[in-house]
């Protein structure tokens, strides 16, 4: 079992933190999702330093009819032929795993679904949970793993201690009782945390994984920066040591998502209807309400003096309201599917606490009060009202560095402005 930091002993007094590596002298059996990028290469490098018996693996994620266009994709052919060069110079096997009809009908489908119930996806969450954690899981255990490692930028901290905490009451107390791994002697938990580079964190797309997930989850970037984990790579001398980042959805070509869904639902698949301002007054009509997102300007008809902005979707009446920016902004809503990742009475309905929360990954996030209500949901009150709170996507909470847990947003209420 992983002792607290197992992965390394996180430096998080200054920018240039450290991350010291530990053998393990167990030698034991990791599966490593490799994506032919820098890090999960360099990740790949780093456990085998630490003594892990490295199992590289590629999820091909494309069907042969869609080749063409992802020729230069996460997990497209030109990916796979990086994986695997990147497994040969560091001496570890290398496996392609066939997962392109589980992603079309987990990501994709859901990615198509979510816009046709006039909500905006999040498909790289639903990826790391049903697939690269969800069904690596088997293929892991095929190959003796123990542990699933990945290139994310995000610490999970693997804790084992003997004593149970007897008063979970509080937000803090609840964090302190999961880094503590409240359960009894021998009870391990797995604590996810911010990594030490802020501009590259992405353990927001990290919080729908659960506690039997995270336990065998190995994240050995999460106390590095970008620049030294290229650094490293050009140090072994690997092919994608300056590989340029994925920016884009990997299924999207272009990220032109509007194009990507007319090809994969067709014309039968768009629900045409009014466009309509906040007072119900007639604007226009649209194509689908499939092509529209919280937020969204372009595309929307003129006449009016004031920037229009998508407002609210309304997939029961296919209508889209529109309204300024004022329109835009909330400050409550409600989130579903929650999944919490401490211990105790921190999600008992009725009980609530301060946190921060991230609307979206690129948001900063936000002082609010969150309540736990029944049948896994929460109300999040925002202390500053905030722009475009979007159904479809994640809320994810922290306290500090620590991730309390999320939900995916399902309502929102606009606010009072004064």
């Amino acid at each position: 079992m992983l002792e607290f930091g197992a992965l390394g002993d996180v430096d998080r007094s200054g920018s240039s933190s450290k991350f010291l590596l530990r053998v393990n002298p167990n030698k034991q059996r990791v599966l490593l999702g490799m994506s032919g990028g820098v890090d999960s290469s360099v990740a790949g490098y780093l456990l085998r330093e630490q003594g892990y018996d490295v199992v590289g693996v590629t999820m091909k994620v494309w069907p042969q009819d869609c080749i063409s266009r992802a020729e230069d994709k996460c997990c497209g052919p030109q990916a796979v032929a990086d994986a695997r060069s990147v497994a040969h110079a560091l001496g570890i096997p290398h496996y392609v795993v066939d997962e392109a009809d589980q992603f079309e009908r987990l990501v994709i489908d859901y990615f198509a679904s979510e816009y046709q119930a006039g909500r905006t996806p999040n498909p790289c969450v639903m990826c790391n949970e049903k697939l690269k954690f969800g069904n690596l899981s088997s293929k892991a255990r095929a190959l003796g793993c123990g542990y699933i490692a990945t290139g994310h930028y995000a610490i999970i901290e693997h804790v084992v201690v003997p004593q149970p905490r007897d008063d979970p009451g509080s937000l803090d107390s609840s964090i302190a009782s999961a880094s503590a791994g409240v359960g009894g002697p021998g009870y391990s938990y797995a604590v996810l945390r911010k990594s030490v580079d802020r501009r590259k964190d992405q353990s927001y797309f990290l919080f729908s994984l659960h506690q039997s997930q995270l336990r065998r989850a190995l994240t050995p970037l999460g106390g590095m920066t970008k620049p030294q984990i290229r650094e490293i790579a050009r140090s072994l001398g690997l092919k994608v040591a300056d590989k340029i980042d994925s920016q884009e959805i990997c299924f999207v070509p272009g990220n032109d998502y509007k194009a990507f869904l007319r090809s994969h639902l067709g014309d039968s698949g768009f629900h045409r209807g009014e466009i309509l301002d906040v007072d119900g007054n007639f604007v226009g009509e649209h194509d689908g309400i499939e092509l529209f997102t919280i937020g969204q300007r372009k595309g929307l008809p003129g006449g009016s003096v004031r920037p229009r902005y998508v407002v609210d979707l309304d997939p029961e009446t296919n209508r889209v309201v529109v309204g300024d920016a004022d329109d835009l902004v909330a400050d409550e809503f409600e989130i579903d599917r929650v999944n919490w990742h401490v211990v105790g009475k921190i999600g008992d309905p009725g009980s609530s606490f301060e946190a921060t929360v991230k609307i979206r990954y690129n948001h900063p996030g936000t002082h609010a009060s969150v309540a736990p209500l029944e049948n896994n949901r929460a109300r999040v009150r925002l202390h500053e009202p905030q722009r475009a709170v979007t159904p479809g996507q994640a809320a994810v909470v922290y306290n500090d560095d620590v991730v309390v847990g999320g939900g995916w947003i399902c309502r929102r209420e606009a606010a009072v402005l004064a």
